[in-house]
């Protein structure tokens, strides 16, 4: 009688515990589509700011502090570039080393806004090497608007080294204060500038990446290819218990 209450139970629970694992696939399997779509309309949004007209600072600044998002916005700043307190950001390039240069531009109001003007190589790290790229006097700048990190994006990534002035994650923060301004004086995000030439060609400007993995449409096969897979092991099985194969003579 046991074995017979544990066979009868195992019966019950069976095609509950196959519904159940089929309801989980198929709802990832789902939720990656709709990730999909949220994705692609996304990549689509990013696309339309990076062509649309540039718009001045003060209307980034403006969406900036009600909340809203003004990654990859065009955007134009003007003002004069504090090229003795720039800031160098540990980068590749086309298959090189060296650097992102930051730089702070003083606006008309007193404020700061700092610029990644764009990549130097390695060797061309310090700027007496770049000398003709050091641009002064008042300046207009077109780029790309793009948000101040929250913190360190991970562990793995090495500490800024301030005496060297190499950062190796972009800390608004201390990128300000390590230049001795103000943080209330500090616009709270950053601009990349556009691929305007420089003189000598340094820096190299345009170097915003845009790297978002979009790998749904491939999660979702995989979980809808899991719940085939299981529908059809349940209905071979299902099928052969009904059907048994005829002893041999």
């Amino acid at each position: 009688m046991p074995a017979r209450r544990e066979s009868l139970g195992w019966r019950i629970a069976k095609p509950i515990i196959l519904f159940v694992a089929l309801a989980i696939l198929l709802s990832l399997g789902t939720w990656q589509v709709q990730r999909l779509h949220w994705k692609e309309g996304l990549l689509a949004d990013i696309a339309e700011r990076r062509v649309a007209a540039p718009v001045p600072l003060s209307i980034i600044e403006a969406m900036a502090a009600s909340g809203g998002d003004i990654e990859y916005r065009n955007v134009t700043a003007t003002g004069r570039y504090l090229n003795n307190k720039e800031r160098h950001f540990f980068a590749t390039y086309d298959g090189a080393s060296g650097f992102y240069i930051y730089t702070p531009l003083q606006l008309d109001d007193g404020r700061y806004l700092f610029v990644n003007r764009g990549f130097v190589p390695y060797d061309a790290k310090e700027p007496e090497m770049r000398v003709d790229g050091q641009l002064t006097g008042q300046q207009t700048v077109a780029g790309l608007a793009r948000a101040k990190l929250p913190g360190k994006p991970s562990y793995i990534v090495p500490d800024n080294d301030l005496a060297k002035n190499i950062f190796y994650w972009k800390d608004l923060d201390v990128m300000a204060s390590s230049d001795g301004f103000d943080k209330s004086k500090v616009i709270p995000f950053f601009v990349d500038a556009d691929k305007t030439p420089n003189p000598s060609g340094l820096p190299i400007g345009g170097v915003t990446i845009i790297d978002l993995p979009n790998d749904h449409l491939q999660y979702a096969f995989t979980w809808y290819g899991l719940a085939a897979a299981l529908v059809a092991i349940t209905g071979i099985s299902w099928y052969r218990k009904r059907h048994p194969e005829a002893p041999a003579q």
